[in-house]
C-alpha cells in the first residue's frame, strides 16, 4: 500500500474543474494524493474570508504539502495569490511543479514567481511524470507539448 502524499495545487478559481480533473486522474492512475489547496467554492457561510485568513490558510496548507503544483492556465499569472503561494512554497523548500491546463499549452504566460522558483513544467497529459515527482522521483522539464526542455534556471533547494 502506498503512502498518501499531500499536494497543494495553486490555481485560478475559474480553473477549479481542471484541479478536480487533475486530482481524479492522479488517483485513477494509482497515486494516493490528498489535495491541500484552498477551494474557492467552499467558504464558510458563503462569505469570502479576509486576506489575513486566506494567507494563514495558505501558509498552513503549503507547509503541510510535500509537493506544490501550479496549474498553468491563460490567466494564472494575473491572479493575486499565485505568486505569493509560489514564493511561500519556495521558502518552505517544496518541489514546485507547473502543469499546463488542458488545451492551453500555447497561450500561457508563466507567473513571475514561477519563472524564478519553479522546478519543472509538464504538459497536461504527463500524469505519470507528475505522479513520479510526487512519489519522490526525478523532476523533468518539458515544453507545453511534452517535449524535453531546458530548465529556466538552476536553483539549489535547501530546507532549513
Amino acid at each position: 500500500m502506498s503512502k498518501q502524499k499531500n499536494i497543494f495545487i495553486s490555481h485560478y478559481e475559474k480553473d477549479d474543474s481542471h484541479v478536480q480533473s487533475l486530482k481524479k486522474r492522479l488517483i485513477r492512475d494509482g497515486y494516493d494524493v490528498r489535495n491541500f489547496s484552498v477551494d474557492s467554492t467552499k467558504h464558510k457561510d458563503g462569505r469570502r474570508p479576509s486576506d489575513a485568513v486566506i494567507k494563514r490558510l495558505l501558509d498552513i496548507r503549503i507547509k503541510a504539502a510535500s509537493t506544490f503544483i501550479c496549474l498553468l492556465g491563460p490567466d494564472t499569472h494575473t491572479r493575486k495569490w499565485v505568486n505569493y503561494e509560489i514564493r511561500k512554497a519556495y521558502l518552505e523548500g517544496k518541489k514546485i511543479i507547473g502543469i499546463y491546463s488542458h488545451g492551453n499549452k500555447d497561450n500561457v504566460e508563466l507567473p513571475e514567481a514561477f519563472k524564478k522558483y519553479g522546478s519543472s513544467t509538464l504538459g497536461w497529459n504527463s500524469i505519470e511524470k507528475l505522479g513520479d515527482i510526487i512519489s519522490g522521483g526525478n523532476i523533468p522539464f518539458e515544453n507545453p507539448d511534452g517535449s524535453k526542455s531546458n530548465n529556466l534556471h538552476n536553483s539549489k533547494r535547501i530546507k532549513c
